[in-house]
């Protein structure tokens, strides 16, 4: 009769106890849909956002390839300017040299009919009329003058065509000049639109730039997002495989009439169990404990006596596997594992490759998960380990002192 009761005592105490884990359990599952509808809800206005963004960086993007456009057209009608400038100026270097030969050809005939003069002095003679007058007879005088005639007839069409070739072509080097000023003129005002038109597209390249980083940032809110969603389905089929496999259990124990073990498969840190029901993750003891230092909160305790390196390192409570994974940085391997009093642990910086546990997988107390390492932000081996009272929220840590013996 006694046995008999103990083990309707012991029933009663398994149903209890998966009862409590199976409402906290689904209690959990319904907080983790929440956070998982809110998440959803930022990632739709995030989305929104980023729409908003992509379409004003494309329109921005759009002008600036009008700006393009438009810079080339200024660019290629400077080009045809800088060419027919350069047409001007050889021209204008044709006249110059044309003008510089006339004026030698003037300066020339000028000085031949200068000679002439000198000539006609040197003679005796003082001027055309008196070489006229100094003719012998008639027909001398008459041979004279038309000579005379001829000779400064001569001379002066020769000087006056000079001349007017010399007009003629100052008057075309003049206009010439005048076309290049224009031409100049109208480069200036087209450089002087380019630089606008550049100026401009760099403001534009400047907002694409800008645009483009907040479109990355919202698109990496949106991806940390759908990543927390990710994690947040891991930690619901976990609670529901938990639920599934307390349920099993507590079958089996009830059916066994409540004498089945623990199962866990280890002994544990070996250390006593603390009022929260909790033992020892490692068998040591803890060095450091939590602290700010520059700006930076070490919300944990660590467990780095010597000879820690590769230690076992225990769950510390009955629960199921949040994560098992490693990060490069920060933790390195870890293990976050949801207990059934509402609290969270999490063990870090295990070596590589000691992992025995994953996600959705139940544990029992004192049951190996890794062993201690220096993996991930680390200066020497040692169990980086904390209380949470949420799995992903470095704000919601609590002491572990407060939960261990």
């Amino acid at each position: 009769m006694k046995k008999l009761s103990l083990k309707i005592l012991g029933i009663i105490i398994i149903g209890i106890v998966v009862l409590q884990g199976t409402v906290f359990a689904t209690s959990n599952i319904n907080q983790l849909n929440n956070k998982k509808e809110q998440n959803q809800d930022k990632i739709d206005e995030t989305k929104e956002k980023k729409d908003e963004v992509t379409a004003e960086k494309n329109k921005t993007v759009q002008e600036v390839e009008k700006l393009d456009t438009q810079i080339s057209d200024y660019e290629t009608q400077i080009d045809e300017l800088n060419t027919k400038i350069e047409e001007l100026n050889n021209k204008i270097q044709e006249s110059q040299e044309k003008l510089n030969k006339a004026q030698e050809d003037y300066t020339k005939q000028q000085e031949l009919l200068n000679s002439r003069l000198v000539a006609i002095q040197e003679a005796g003679e003082t001027s055309y009329l008196d070489f006229i007058l100094s003719s012998n007879s008639l027909t001398d005088l008459i041979s004279n003058y038309y000579l005379v005639t001829e000779l400064t007839t001569n001379d002066t069409e020769l000087l006056d065509k000079i001349q007017k070739q010399k007009e003629e072509i100052e008057k075309a080097k003049i206009d010439l000049e005048n076309s290049k000023n224009e031409l100049n003129t109208s480069k200036a005002s087209k450089q002087s639109v380019s630089i606008q038109l550049k100026t401009a597209k760099d403001e534009k390249n400047k907002q694409v730039a800008q645009l483009s980083e907040d479109e990355k940032k919202l698109q990496e809110q949106i991806d940390e997002l759908n990543q927390a969603n990710k994690s947040i389905d891991g930690q619901i089929k976990a609670a529901q495989v938990a639920i599934k496999k307390a349920q099993e259990d507590a079958k089996r124990q009830q059916q066994s009439g409540g004498n089945s073990g623990s199962g866990s498969g280890s002994s544990g840190s070996g250390s006593t169990t603390s009022s929260s029901g909790f033992i020892k993750p490692v068998n040591s003891y803890i060095t450091t404990g939590m602290y700010y230092s520059s700006g930076q909160y070490h919300g944990a305790v660590d467990f780095g006596a010597a000879g820690i390196n590769g230690a076992p390192v225990y769950a510390v409570a009955d629960g199921y596997v949040v994560t098992s994974t490693r990060l490069n940085g920060s933790y390195g391997n870890y293990i976050i594992i949801a207990h059934y009093n509402g609290l969270y642990t999490l063990y870090a910086h295990g070596q590589d490759g000691s992992r025995k546990v994953s996600a959705g997988q139940t544990v029992k107390q004192g049951q190996q998960i890794m062993n201690v390492g220096s993996t991930g932000n680390s200066t020497g081996p040692h169990l980086h380990f904390e209380v949470r009272t949420s799995p992903g929220t470095y704000s919601n840590r609590v002491d572990p002192r407060n939960y261990l013996p």
